[in-house]
């Protein structure tokens, strides 16, 4: 089934074009401060007297975190969460680790549980299973050939660490010794390509690129990069009361002058900015956006997926000082179901880029949408066959 898109030519981004699937239209946010309480109605009788924790994005995603842990009354727990900002709430409940998080009745992972809080709020929870008490199917590598893992532990100067680092070469790369292409630089490499090392559901970028390529169309080398346990640090520019001090900017200046320039010397590349892409989601979508901000003259297009706006005030200051340097492309995916906050954040820096720069921007607000790696697999193909496109022509004005 697919449903209509539009195409608007707004007056105050007279240098820009924005395609805006399923337009929702939100009132600002405020700043007031809500109550929140969550109540687990229902678990499975056998762990009644288990300790329960949410984890989510208010924690780092701790599964087991000081200040989360419900308070058990006879059968019902509960947790109250006071002065709640109003923001998007992330999370999964589980009994203190990650073997023991909850699952759907037949043993499968759940999706991220979302709450968007904007008053004083109850929700009452049920938990269906815990994925332990399923007897545990073992995953299975999914990569497809095209893939290798470069390095086990690159060398990241900047951060005084390592990193292993995925490599994508598109079919044909071997044979054609003189053909060369352009490079996406992703982060969070564990979810790109292997449904063995992704916890929540791989994007399958290597069996979309695949395809793509097998029907003539322009192939690229994708560059992933393993996420970290400093990942809330390395993908956000700004320090943070929360997550501790930002390390966006020597993360950025890693790719930019040091994994890069590796990548050009031993692959074939096209090295300038119209064929060096960056993408990726939540926060890495924040810290792409970011990339192209602090790196224009690199950096010529971007996917940016459900950005994680809200964790960098500085986001909005910076893309007012250098919006007026961006050229190129961005992409831009938000879930009508990740709140009126999120949405609001992406639209307010689509704006303020459109004003300022000759970027082209495809912005997508699917309306069923949520905050998880099946939707941003889902707009991949969206993203790239847009991105790599000379112009508009190639561009579907249907969605599904």
């Amino acid at each position: 089934m697919s449903n209509q898109s539009t195409i608007l030519q707004l007056p105050f981004l007279s240098k820009a074009i924005i395609l805006l699937c399923w337009i929702c239209l939100f009132f600002n946010a405020t700043q007031a401060q809500y109550n929140v309480q969550f109540v687990i109605k229902n678990q499975p009788t056998s762990h009644l007297n288990d300790t329960i924790y949410m984890a989510g994005n208010v924690n780092k995603w701790n599964a087991a975190a000081k200040g989360s842990q419900f308070v058990k009354d006879r059968n019902e727990y509960t947790l109250q969460i006071k002065n709640s900002p109003k923001q998007l709430y992330q999370f999964k409940l589980t009994r203190g680790t990650w073997d023991k998080v909850e699952s759907t009745g037949a043993g499968d992972l759940l999706a991220n549980r979302e709450l968007n809080v904007e008053s004083d709020t109850i929700i009452e929870l049920d938990i269906a299973a815990w994925q332990d008490d399923f007897i545990k199917l073992e995953k299975k590598h999914t990569a497809s050939s095209n893939v290798i893992l470069m390095d086990t532990a690159f060398a990241m100067p900047q951060l005084s660490r390592s990193r292993r680092i995925w490599l994508y070469l598109p079919e044909g790369y071997a044979s054609n010794k003189k053909k060369k292409y352009p490079v996406i630089y992703m982060h969070d490499g564990q979810n790109l390509f292997d449904d063995l090392s992704a916890a929540y559901g791989e994007w399958g970028v290597d069996e979309c690129l695949d395809s793509i390529i097998r029907n003539g169309k322009q192939g690229c080398i994708v560059v992933g990069i393993d996420n970290g346990p400093q990942r809330m640090n390395e993908y956000n520019p700004d320090d943070n009361e929360r997550f501790g001090k930002g390390e966006g900017k020597q993360y950025v200046e890693f790719i930019a002058t040091t994994l890069k320039p590796f990548i050009d010397r031993n692959y074939r590349t096209l090295p300038g900015k119209n064929s060096t892409l960056i993408a990726g989601s939540s926060m890495g979508g924040l810290i792409s956006l970011y990339a192209m901000l602090q790196y224009p003259d690199v950096f010529g297009k971007a996917g940016i997926f459900s950005p994680a706006i809200w964790v960098a005030n500085s986001i909005d200051t910076l893309t007012d000082s250098v919006a007026g340097k961006l050229s190129g492309k961005l992409f831009f995916y938000t879930g009508g179901q990740e709140g009126e906050s999120t949405i609001n954040n992406v639209i307010r820096i689509q704006e303020k880029i459109g004003k300022k720069s000759s970027a082209m921007i495809y912005s997508v607000i699917d309306k069923d949408g949520i905050h998880n790696e099946a939707a941003w697999r889902k707009w991949f193909p969206v993203f790239y066959n847009w991105i790599m496109a000379d112009g508009w022509n190639s561009i579907s004005n249907k969605t599904d």
